[in-house]
C-alpha cells in the first residue's frame, strides 16, 4: 500500500501542526514507501499490532526505535507517522462502529497535543509517548470535550462508600479518564460538558441506579496543592469536583515537564515564571522547599450534576 496516501494529508491537516513538521512527516512517510525493506517491516508491524484489535503498543513502539534507526529517521518522527498509518485503520472501525466523525477528529487530535509536548521537551517533531496510544486505536478511549474517557474497573481498595453514600466494589465498572494538555481551560462549563457528554456516549457504563463513576489517578489530584496555588486557578476547582480515595506526596516533583514543559527537566532554580501556576510551583519547590504530590479519585455523576 501507500503510505503517503490521502488520508496521511488528511490527518496532518485535521491536527494543523506546523507547515514544516507536515513536511517531514510527508518526506517520512515518502521515504517509506520509496523502500521495499522499509514498507514491508512497516506493514509487518501494523499487521502485528493493528489485528484483530490494537494491542500492545508499548511493545510495538519499543521495535520502531531500532527500525527508525537502520533506515535513518529519528525515533520519535517515525513514531509518529506509525501512528497516522494507523489511524487509516482506526478511522475505518469507526466507521464500521457507527462512530461520528467529529468523534474520531477529536479523538485524533491527542497527537496534535503529544506532538506539541514532544516538541516542548525534546526539540523534534514526533511523539515520545507513541505507546499510550493503544486505548484509542482499540476503540476503547474516546475524547469528549476537554476529557478522555475510556473502559475501566474499579480496583484502588475492595470497597469505598462515598459521602453520599453510594458502595463502589471492586471490580466495579467506572470510567476511567485523562486529561489531555489540549491547553483548554479547566472551567465549571468545560468539565460538567465532558461529563454529560461520557454519561451519555457510554450509557452501558451505567450503574443499576442510573448513577455513573468517573475515576481518574492523576499528579494534579492533591490536597496539597490547595494550600499554595492561587485559589482563582480552574485547576483546584477540579481537584474539589472529585473524592480523592488515595493521595501521597513527592519529595521530588517528577511531573515538572507538565507544567514547565522542557525546563521542567534541569533545575528547579531555572523554571520560568511566565503564568501564575508556574510562579506558585516554583516559588513552593525551591523556595518553600515543599512536596508535590499525587491522587487517585472518584466522580460521582447522575448525567446533570456531581452527586456528593
Amino acid at each position: 500500500m501507500t503510505y503517503l496516501n490521502e488520508h496521511f494529508k488528511e490527518v496532518l491537516k485535521i491536527l494543523d501542526l506546523p507547515q514544516e513538521a507536515v513536511e517531514v512527516f510527508c518526506k517520512t512517510a515518502e521515504k517509506i514507501d520509496n523502500s521495499k525493506s522499509f514498507s514491508a517491516k512497516v506493514d509487518s508491524l501494523i499487521k502485528e499490532y493493528m489485528y484483530p484489535k490494537a494491542h500492545d503498543f508499548g511493545e510495538l513502539f519499543t521495535k520502531t526505535k531500532f527500525v527508525a534507526m537502520r533506515h535513518g529517521v529519528k525515533h520519535y518522527t517515525f513514531d509518529f507517522v506509525m501512528l497516522v498509518i494507523a489511524s487509516e485503520i482506526m478511522h475505518e472501525r469507526y466507521k464500521e462502529a457507527g462512530l461520528s466523525e467529529e468523534l474520531f477528529r477529536d479523538t485524533i487530535m491527542d497527537l496534535k497535543y503529544k506532538f506539541d509536548e514532544c516538541l516542548d521537551c525534546k526539540e523534534v517533531y514526533g511523539t515520545f509517548v507513541a505507546g499510550w496510544n493503544t486505548g484509542f486505536f482499540a476503540l476503547e478511549r474516546f475524547c469528549l470535550g476537554r476529557f478522555q474517557f475510556e473502559y475501566s474497573d474499579f480496583g484502588v481498595c475492595d470497597e469505598y462508600i462515598t459521602s453520599a453514600g453510594v458502595t463502589i466494589k471492586r471490580g466495579d465498572k467506572t470510567l476511567g479518564f485523562h486529561i489531555p494538555s489540549s491547553g483548554v481551560p479547566l472551567t465549571d462549563e468545560v468539565r460538567l460538558d465532558s461529563y454529560k457528554k461520557a454519561y451519555e456516549f457510554f450509557k452501558d457504563y451505567r450503574r443499576e441506579d442510573g448513577l455513573m463513576i468517573f475515576e481518574c489517578g492523576s499528579w494534579l489530584l492533591w490536597d496539597g496543592y490547595k494550600e499554595f496555588l492561587p485559589a482563582k486557578l480552574n485547576t483546584l476547582k477540579f481537584i474539589d469536583d472529585f473524592e480523592l480515595i488515595k493521595q501521597g506526596e513527592k519529595a521530588v516533583f517528577t511531573d515538572a515537564w507538565r507544567v514547565f514543559g522542557k525546563a521542567g527537566f534541569g533545575s528547579p532554580k531555572k523554571w520560568p515564571t511566565d503564568t501564575s501556576m508556574r510562579r506558585a510551583f516554583k516559588e513552593h519547590v525551591v523556595t518553600n522547599k515543599g512536596k508535590t504530590g499525587s491522587g487517585h479519585g472518584i466522580i460521582v455523576f447522575d448525567g446533570e450534576k456531581i452527586v456528593r
